[in-house]
């Protein structure tokens, strides 16, 4: 579907309100909003991870309210199960003929947007339930098919594990999301603003400014965002450097357990045309792919126990081969 030139610029002007109206009542944040737009651009799912108390949940409930699509949230907790989620048949009578028959009555996860809050106090078999619709777009249940409508947009909330109560996410899982965001501690200045905000009566009203017909061609534009044969390469060469068998690093054999894989240069490049896209480009600069590097790869290099003693993050060994790996003459 081609999209005219002044279509193309109304959009990116959608994305610029978007972000505002966010912004009428998250403090602070940009980056984590900015990373939570480029999933959704990229057609990908996010993972939200913070402690308590970092409006986590209020982040993402207020980017459904600017969006115009529907929206539902599911509290994991452990016991939660996956008919919860998908839905269950329920046996129902045809009060005409007599006859009794199951009905699928669909659960929380068909809607647009989905809110996993707190996924990780949920065990992982109720986690699982999520796989094929985040992978496939579509609910496998008694043996019947059902497609989930489009845009799907999963954003889940995490605490950090080391806190009580929690279940790791499987690798598989946790590789289904596109990016993996951190939420830290607002400034000094910003946690004041929230003080001030939150406290009083005033309440900001959060407008809805796009639909999902706009979201679907955002998604579809951003594949058409032009990225130079060199840059795929070294993306490439990024990816494979994480990987302790094959990485040329010292570093990357002492720390790392396992590399990243295929789908990790897949949603490199992705959310690197994104974020082109994002900031008004139609073509992506080195800036996008060191930018989106952290958020795509810090879950899906799996650090040894040696680099948890010694405190040595993904976002480290993903620092360091941003410096090293060697890098293209970028036209």
């Amino acid at each position: 579907m081609e999209i005219s030139e002044s279509n193309v610029r109304m959009l990116i002007g959608k994305l610029s309100l978007l972000k505002k109206e966010i912004q009428k009542v998250i403090v602070g944040q940009d980056v984590v909003i900015e990373e939570m737009l480029i999933a959704l651009m990229a057609g990908g799912h996010c993972l939200l991870e913070g402690v308590p108390g970092l409006a986590k949940t209020l982040m993402v409930r207020t980017m459904s309210q600017a969006l115009d699509l529907s929206f539902r949230r599911i509290q994991f907790t452990p016991d939660l199960m996956p008919t919860d989620i998908l839905g269950t048949e329920i046996l129902e009578e045809d009060h005409v003929t007599g006859k009794r028959f199951f009905k699928f009555n669909k659960g929380p996860i068909f809607a647009n947007i989905i809110l996993a809050d707190e996924i990780n106090r949920t065990p992982p078999k109720t986690q699982s339930a999520l796989l094929e619709a985040m992978q496939e777009f579509e609910v496998t249940y008694g043996g019947q098919t059902y497609p989930l409508d489009k845009p799907f947009f999963i954003l889940a909330t995490q605490n950090p594990i080391e806190q009580a109560g929690t279940y790791p996410l499987p690798e598989a899982q946790l590789d289904r999301f596109l990016l993996y965001v951190k939420i830290g501690y607002p400034s000094a200045a910003e946690e004041i603003a929230v003080l001030s905000s939150t406290t009083g009566k005033k309440k900001n009203k959060v407008e809805a400014v796009i639909g999902s017909e706009d979201i679907i061609q955002l998604q579809s534009l951003v594949r058409d965002v032009s990225i130079s044969d060199d840059m795929v390469a070294y993306v490439s060469e990024l990816i494979r450097a994480t990987r302790p068998d094959t990485t040329a690093y010292a570093y990357v054999k002492e720390w790392v357990r396992w590399g990243a894989g295929p789908r990790a240069g897949q949603a490199l490049i992705l959310t690197a045309k994104a974020r082109a896209l994002f900031n008004g480009r139609y073509a992506v600069i080195p800036e996008d792919i060191h930018t989106m590097a952290y958020p795509v790869l810090r879950h899906r290099i799996l650090m040894n126990f040696k680099a948890e003693a010694e405190q040595v993050s993904a976002d480290r060994v993903t620092e360091e081969l941003i410096k090293v790996v060697v890098k293209p003459q970028w036209k």
